[in-house]
């Protein structure tokens, strides 16, 4: 199962436009939220499934602003040697590679900075921002890259457009990382995730016409599908 995980590829397609009585969806998600990554075959699949049918925009959930002010309580984790084991029932429950020991060899800070990077990566396209997401949650999740420092940022992003020219200025994407009009951004988003109330992630919420849900936590591609048919 794992193995068919790792050979996983992402979806290459841009967000569709928005046209009548397809699905519109928000991802709340965050770079460094291992049940997002556990939630990514499926979330791969239905971009694929539903091709031409969905559109789709990314709400970065800032997960983790800092270790002094974190308090998950219902994983009963405060600091970083504790949120190892979380990331090792993610796995053991989807599959997914997961580097748990970079919570005890070089734990990020914090997911803003991320978070962050994806929005600036999102200034460029919506299909720049979606080839990042991904690249940034398998720097972290399998090769155990502390996504938190500005060099792994910027080692991604130059891996990206090296694998797919012309999707990333490296020079505009490093410029903006110290920009006014990114945080802006990611401050939008920020408040957005509050105002929703939305204290989980993965979050999705799903509008089809006048039918709306959010689908709340990992879910595996079947039951994923099944609330979606069921609109």
């Amino acid at each position: 199962m794992q193995e068919a995980a790792e050979k996983q590829k992402v979806s290459k397609k841009q967000p569709a436009q928005q046209q009548s009585g397809q699905l519109e969806v928000v991802y709340y998600t965050d770079p460094l939220c291992c049940w997002s990554w556990a939630f990514e075959p499926a979330w791969q699949q239905l971009l694929q499934d539903y091709q031409g049918r969905i559109s789709w925009r990314y709400c970065m959930g800032g997960l983790l602003a800092e270790w002094r002010s974190y308090h998950d309580t219902m994983n009963a984790v405060s600091k970083p040697v504790q949120m190892g084991p979380v990331w090792m029932q993610a796995s053991q429950v989807s599959g997914q590679p997961m580097n748990d020991r970079i919570w005890f060899l070089d734990p990020p800070a914090s997911s803003y900075p991320a978070c962050l990077a994806v929005k600036c990566a999102g200034i460029q396209s919506e299909q720049a921002a979606h080839l990042y997401l991904y690249a940034l949650r398998s720097a972290i999740m399998k090769d155990g890259k502390n996504i938190a420092k500005k060099a792994v940022l910027l080692e991604t992003a130059t891996i990206l457009s090296g694998e797919h020219p012309g999707i990333l200025d490296i020079q505009r994407f490093e410029a903006d990382l110290g920009s006014e009009a990114a945080m802006q951004l990611l401050k939008q988003d920020l408040q957005e995730v509050s105002y929703r109330n939305i204290n989980r992630l993965p979050t999705l919420a799903v509008k089809q016409g006048d039918h709306r849900v959010v689908i709340t936590g990992y879910r595996p591609y079947e039951a994923l599908q099944q609330v979606i048919k069921q609109m």
